[in-house]
């Protein structure tokens, strides 16, 4: 199932965030002052980087999380977590001082849109000495996945780290933060949204010309892949001289929180065995439809069966 390329087996580490989803719904999401009463509540495994790596793992990928907790009752529900869906949990890293992250996401149960804020606590705490503690493991994977959700430092040094071993870095420029050109010139891949792509480039996409653009952008910079999701118009792709948008598999949607997540994570798996970009993102915007379709994040990650008979029933159409 994982392809040997240039004597490495193709395997992956998602390098980033837990935190605690601690979720409600409302009819409405409140305005400054205002209270509203929620209908809903649910407290389960979150973060961009938990729910990615659990995202391509779920869909067949060979993948390692790296992330930092608490030691508290929070941090366990990342550990139970992964213990129920056997996932190796040799690499994760814990503080002795600071609490596991949070995030407080509030859902409108009628336009399935949301609202998040994130408080890092343990990952914003990561050292150069538990950075360097990654070094094999990169030296044996193909791909590093990234986020924004820890300290920034430490994710430029696992750059710099993953291009000494010739691991190839993805990273999801989310949640939008000031990131240098350095640390994009040592980037294989980007995939912003539609947002940050705006905010890091200055162009505001919405069809294949801006995506243009702002691929340019990123290219200027090093970067040799780009992809920008779309959210309802699907997701763009630019590699050497081709680009396109591919269109999203057209679903109701429950709760878009996760959806980005669930595409990263099932681009990863996907790369990871030999898909070329373009049939990775076509996988990837499958993972994305069918997360949407089921409440919270974490757990809304579908598996490989549910992508690939998804995938099957929607060619019948």
């Amino acid at each position: 199932k994982f392809i040997k390329k240039g004597g490495k087996m193709s395997k992956a580490v998602v390098f980033g965030s837990f935190v605690v989803d601690l979720m409600a719904r409302s009819p409405h999401l409140p305005v400054p002052g205002e209270t509203v009463k929620g209908s809903y509540f649910k407290m389960g495994p979150g973060g961009k980087g938990f729910n990615q790596c659990v995202a391509a793992h779920k869909a067949g990928a060979e993948v390692t999380m790296v992330t930092k907790l608490g030691r508290d009752a929070f941090g366990k529900v990342a550990t139970d977590t992964m213990d129920r869906l056997n996932m190796p949990k040799d690499n994760l890293l814990f503080s002795d001082t600071e609490d596991t992250g949070i995030a407080l996401i509030l859902v409108d149960e009628n336009t399935a849109q949301n609202e998040i804020i994130i408080v890092p606590c343990a990952l914003n705490t990561i050292t150069d000495e538990e950075v360097k503690g990654t070094e094999k493991l990169l030296s044996d994977a193909e791909y590093v996945l990234l986020q924004l959700e820890v300290n920034q430092d430490a994710n430029e040094k696992i750059v710099k780290l993953a291009k000494k071993h010739n691991c190839k870095v993805i990273v999801n420029t989310a949640p939008y933060s000031p990131i240098s050109e350095e640390f994009l010139s040592d980037v294989y891949m980007v995939t912003p949204n539609e947002v940050e792509a705006r905010e890091i480039t200055g162009v505001e996409v919405k069809d294949l010309e801006s995506c243009n653009k702002a691929a340019n952008f990123f290219k200027e910079k090093g970067v040799e892949i780009v992809v920008i999701t779309l959210g309802e118009m699907g997701a763009y792709v630019s590699v050497k001289e081709k680009s396109a948008i591919i269109s999203p598999y057209k679903v109701k949607a429950v709760d878009t929180t996760g959806a980005g997540d669930a595409f990263n994570g099932a681009l990863l798996a996907a790369l990871t065995e030999g898909k070329d970009i373009f049939e990775a993102v076509k996988f990837a915007n499958a993972g994305a439809a069918l997360s949407v379709q089921k409440y919270g994040t974490t757990p809304s990650m579908p598996d490989r069966r549910e992508i690939e008979d998804f995938i099957l029933e929607q060619n019948k159409k």
